[in-house]
């Protein structure tokens, strides 16, 4: 069968940028590189001269906002693709994630395109490769913040022991970094870090909001900030926001455990077709063989995968319960 030039030209061109975003997205890599040797050599100069401004430079550099990640972020399935990485802990730039996006596209699509030599599957091969590391991060971010959830009523009741001990605030952040599990000690030794730095307490406490997208966080950084501007008893303030974050958490687990039943309808409806295709296709082969073969039954098959991934979307989007 003759292949249509056309098609081998699109193709062609979207391999051709592809390539062409992985060199420059390696570019963006050794840049990173060499960015973060100076930030290290920074900061190893600032143990010798701390005053805010410096450290307001260091650690909070106001960089102007990179091409390639203003692009991302007006596309609307990559917007907040950094707060996402930086939610994940990983040391990625944008453009180390644009690297492993266009790579993984290429080794799925180019073997499907030199196997099938169809554009379709080429294509298809290519979104699925692309969508893998944009999946990882926000599986990575999703499992990291659900385990900071976890263990952030467990570091409040921490940190309001030992304020009520005599201890500074700043003095119970550093016992949480150094006592408290993976991965709510490393944000809070960031905070701590911070501000031992010449960062103000106020802008590391925001700081710690904007790297974990979280309400609780929010409201235990809004009670901090309250209490340094009007006074109070903190440990009595963080008392109750233990225990209103303990609230939540019960809450939240017993949505998740009403809303199991619908969850798992999704995963059996989304699965069971290809599961009893399979089988039907092992049976009696050439029954089946008519939707793979038949103009009409590609059309129809790719419509059933359309519809599938759509009612899977719908059932997810329905158990999904905002609070």
């Amino acid at each position: 069968m003759a292949l249509d030039p056309s098609i081998f030209v699109l193709f062609a061109a979207l391999a051709a940028t592809l390539a062409v975003l992985s060199v420059a997205a390696g570019a963006g890599v050794m840049r990173e590189w060499r960015s973060r040797r100076s930030v290290t050599q920074a900061l190893r100069d600032l143990e010798n001269l701390r005053t805010e401004s410096n450290a307001q430079q260091v650690l909070r550099p106001d960089a102007p906002e990179r091409p390639l990640s203003r692009f991302l972020n007006s596309l609307p399935n990559f917007r907040g693709v950094e707060d996402t990485i930086a939610q994940a802990a990983l040391r990625w730039s944008i453009e180390r994630f644009v690297l492993y996006t266009a790579v993984w596209a290429l080794l799925f699509g180019l073997p499907l395109w030199f196997l099938l030599r169809s554009p379709i599957p080429a294509l298809v091969g290519m979104l699925v490769g692309g969508w893998l590391p944009r999946f990882y991060v926000r599986r990575k971010a999703t499992r990291r913040v659900h385990a900071l959830e976890a263990q952030l009523p467990g570091a409040i009741d921490h940190l309001m022991r030992a304020v009520r001990a005599g201890h500074p605030l700043t003095a119970g952040f550093k016992m949480l970094a150094e006592e408290s599990p993976e991965p709510i000690s490393t944000e809070f030794r960031a905070v701590f870090e911070e501000q031992r730095f010449g960062l103000p307490f106020e802008d590391a406490l925001l700081g710690l909001g904007d790297r974990i997208n979280l309400p609780d966080v929010r409201i235990l950084i809004t009670a901090i900030l309250v209490q340094r501007e009007v006074g109070g008893n903190l440990a009595e303030i963080l008392e109750k926001v233990g225990n209103t974050m303990r609230a939540r958490f019960t809450i939240r687990r017993q949505v998740r455990v009403y809303t199991v039943q619908g969850r798992m309808s999704g995963y059996i409806l989304a699965t069971l077709p290809i599961v009893v295709g399979f089988f039907i296709f092992l049976v009696n082969r050439e029954y089946m063989s008519v939707l793979f073969t038949h103009p009409l039954g590609k059309m129809l098959l790719w419509l059933a995968v359309l519809l599938q991934f759509i009612g899977y979307l719908w059932i997810r989007k329905i158990v999904d319960v905002e609070y």
